[in-house]
């Protein structure tokens, strides 16, 4: 039993009011099934922990759990050892024959804001839940949320309960603070509203280090967006982060002086701070960075890389012509990705070719540190940070997927980073793997995503296929927590919801 101190006793009340009235905000969503035996017959499989694909496999799982992995036809290959079939003499409350189609863990989108408006309009509360799920994102870190933590905790055991269709939300708190003390007050609580990790931004030292040691006192992990300030990489290896975000803090450590922005430079204007941030890579001495990255992953410190979200900068005209826009973007988000000085992320007002040229550059450089930190045995996960700068939830996190191949990752590699990965960072240690013993997060797929990690996008792909041009690929099934949605199905559930704000749209968008 937990002991409650005295401190924390006065401060429940308050605390306990909020979360009930986030709770009752929760709005009562439809669910998928959860069957008491599910059996899913003649898969290939492809575990997640960077092995090949095997199979065929037959896998049962009983509620949540999966219970065997085993041959659908008994051979005498050589080491094909799986443990014995749980089916015996109990029939399955449903089959779903997989035959010549792929399963593999559901993906876990460590960087992904959950948002329930954009650009000042209000959008459906499960808008973002579905899109995830019909890309096959089972698990999100939510890495700070202006919904407030209260509400996010909330959503978060709704969804541990399975009472939305929505994937399980892992709920960081943002510290932004003025003093150590405010800092050490906060974290105490966050800890007590149910965050189960912190995020942190732009900070003076002794407030760092105020919030690395309370951290560590409560036992939440930190994340950080370092941007650009006085801490850098190897600073937030000191205070304990467990988790880099995108780049910044990197580079920085191992620059021989300042940052060479242009004199007229100012951070607080996001066309000045994004048109330079990439740079920092080009400015960055690589003997300094080659003991950064070392530094970092001798004290366990993952890198998140968001390859994705910054994508805009190196082809602005791809970003704002993407194909799935068209039906599953909310007129509000596209509103969000126009540019306004009042929103973050929505800065091109003057972008020119010398940008995105610069920016082309710039991640060659940083994809191939992000590659060389992976080979000498990083931590590489996969984040989204969708939301912002023509990026739409779930889509992007398979685009991260592609650009971490680009980067020169195997496919592979690149879904092991997308799923046991991203487990070991968010501390699920039963999720990540299709294995014995292991919580039933899957997702199932008539393409192999080996061969082309585009099949994993809610829309598939355009291929031929005897002579005819065919939809293939696509996610057929998500399985959260042993609960079983149809994935096409809460992709159509999202088209409906943006026809429908489209007909209600205000005149002018």
């Amino acid at each position: 039993m937990m002991t409650v101190r005295p401190r924390a006793r006065r401060l429940a009340p308050g605390l306990f009011a909020a979360a009930l009235a986030a709770a009752a905000a929760i709005p009562a969503l439809a669910q998928g099934p959860r069957y008491e035996r599910l059996l899913i017959k003649n898969a290939y499989v492809i575990d997640g922990t960077g092995t090949p694909t095997r199979g065929p496999l037959d896998i049962v799982i009983d509620g949540n759990t999966i219970v065997s992995v085993t041959a659908s036809v008994r051979t005498e290959a050589g080491g094909s050892s799986f443990g014995a079939s749980a089916i015996g003499d109990r029939k399955p409350d449903r089959v779903i024959d997989a035959t010549g189609m792929y399963v593999m863990p559901g993906i876990i989108d460590v960087h992904s804001h959950i948002q329930f408006s954009r650009a000042g309009i209000a959008m459906p509360k499960d808008y973002e839940f579905k899109l995830l799920l019909a890309n096959g994102i089972t698990t999100i870190r939510d890495p700070g949320s202006l919904e407030g933590i209260d509400t996010i905790v909330a959503y978060a055991k709704a969804s541990a309960e399975n009472r939305i269709t929505a994937p399980t939300i892992v709920p960081y708190a943002v510290v932004q603070v003025n003093t150590p003390a405010d800092a050490r007050a906060l974290i105490k609580q966050l800890k007590l509203k149910g965050a189960k990790g912190l995020k942190v931004f732009i900070e003076p030292p002794d407030v760092w280090a105020a919030i690395g040691e309370e951290a560590r006192a409560q036992d939440l992990p930190i994340a950080t967006d370092l941007k650009v300030q006085q801490t850098h990489a190897l600073d937030a290896v000191r205070y304990g982060v467990r988790s880099i975000e995108h780049w910044y803090g990197i580079p920085e450590s191992a620059m021989p002086g300042p940052q060479a922005f242009p004199a007229t430079y100012n951070y607080d204007n996001e066309l000045d701070r994004f048109r330079w941030a990439g740079d920092l890579w080009r400015q960055a001495d690589s003997a300094r960075l080659s003991g950064v990255i070392d530094t970092m992953i001798a004290h366990g410190v993952t890198w998140d890389p968001t390859f994705a979200i910054y994508e805009a900068n190196r082809d602005l005209q791809r970003a704002q012509t993407q194909p799935w826009f068209a039906d599953y973007a909310l007129p509000a988000m596209m509103m969000q990705f126009e540019p306004s000085t009042s929103r973050h992320g929505s800065y091109f007002f003057d972008w020119t070719t010398a940008d995105e040229v610069r920016w082309r550059n710039d991640y060659r450089i940083w994809m191939r540190w992000v590659r060389e930190f992976a080979a000498r045995g990083g931590n590489v996960t996969v984040g989204s940070d969708a939301g912002f700068i023509y990026e739409l939830y779930g889509f992007t996190t398979i685009r991260e997927m592609e650009m971490q191949q680009e980067a020169g990752f195997e496919p592979l590699e690149v879904i092991q980073h997308a799923t046991s990965n991203g487990a070991k960072l968010l501390r699920l240690p039963n999720t990540g793997v299709v294995r014995q013993g292991y919580k039933a997060d899957l997702i199932i797929l008539d393409a192999n995503p080996l061969y082309n990690l585009k099949y994993l996008y809610a829309t598939g792909v355009q291929q031929e296929v005897g002579g005819k041009m065919v939809r293939k690929g696509g996610v057929k099934y998500t399985i959260k927590d042993g609960v079983v949605f149809d994935a096409p199905a809460l992709a159509a559930e999202v088209r409906a919801m943006v026809a429908a704000a489209k007909g209600a749209a205000p005149a002018g968008h």
